[in-house]
């Protein structure tokens, strides 16, 4: 489906009856990254999974930042009636998931923040983030493609899952040009979000592959000292996109939570 949002349009998924879950995807994805969890959670969650604008079904048209990513989300959700939803971030989307907390606080049920980190870029990160735009300039996604996908996937993924290695590709290579780069000049220029962990009041459930090295088990002990009340699980065998890597182990903690929601 396609949603118009302030001129925009906004590719995404809704399905499912339940507890609202706005699923945002990391870089460079679209919305099929969270097709194990769409799957598995239809018949208990109403799944809605947006394209960022710059990949999949969406526009390619500026300006791109993190806080015109969670405005785009924001947008989508009050425009399909939705008051209040969990956010579920990886990656890029933890960012994002970030921003909607600080911009767009009264949507927000509850917070899932997978293989992300709370800090800004440092030099060197920025450093790597241009070189990548030079990349993507000159040589195309599927060299980005090609770049990023053995950081993305866990060493186990790598050692046994030629299929799901293959998978990812396709969807990194798919990422129009112009998404890449902005937003990897968004990533470069956000915000740092350490101090905005202290505010988090809502239901948070943070959860990291064992084996992610672009956003390792060490950044989310920093969100889960941080954020008050929030649940650390750390997911056996799998790499930065855990939710692919290990869908099953995956999908029964984020159940585990949403079922949790209930109560509270």
């Amino acid at each position: 489906m396609i949603a118009l949002c302030d001129g925009v349009e906004i590719g995404y998924d809704d399905v499912g009856t339940g507890v609202p879950v706005a699923f945002v995807h990391g870089f460079p994805h679209n919305r099929t990254l969270w097709a194990p969890q769409i799957g598995a959670l239809v018949d208990r969650a109403r799944c809605i999974a947006p394209d960022l604008r710059g990949f999949g079904e969406s526009s390619t048209h500026g300006p791109f930042s993190i806080d015109q990513f969670a405005d785009d989300v924001a947008l989508l959700l009050r425009g399909l009636g939705i008051e209040r939803a969990v956010v579920a971030g990886i990656s890029m989307g933890g960012y994002v998931a970030f921003a909607l907390w600080r911009r767009h606080r009264s949507l927000v049920r509850g917070l899932v923040l997978a293989d992300t980190r709370a800090g800004a870029d440092t030099d060197e990160a920025r450093d790597k983030r241009r070189a990548l735009v030079e990349v993507a300039r000159t040589r195309g996604s599927g060299a980005v493609a090609d770049g990023q996908i053995t950081g993305m996937l866990g060493k186990t993924t790598r050692e046994k899952r030629p299929a799901l290695i293959d998978e990812l590709h396709r969807m990194l290579e798919a990422a129009p040009v112009a998404g890449i780069v902005g937003a990897l000049e968004a990533m470069m220029a956000r915000v740092d979000s350490t101090d905005t962990l202290a505010t988090i009041d809502v239901p948070t459930l943070i959860v990291v592959g064992d084996e992610d090295v672009l956003t390792p088990p060490s950044e989310a002990e920093i969100l889960h000292e941080a954020i008050r009340g929030s649940r650390l699980e750390v997911i056996e065998h799998a790499g930065h996109v855990s939710n692919m890597e290990r869908p099953a182990a995956f999908n029964h903690v984020l159940s585990e939570f949403l079922a949790s929601l209930e109560y509270v």
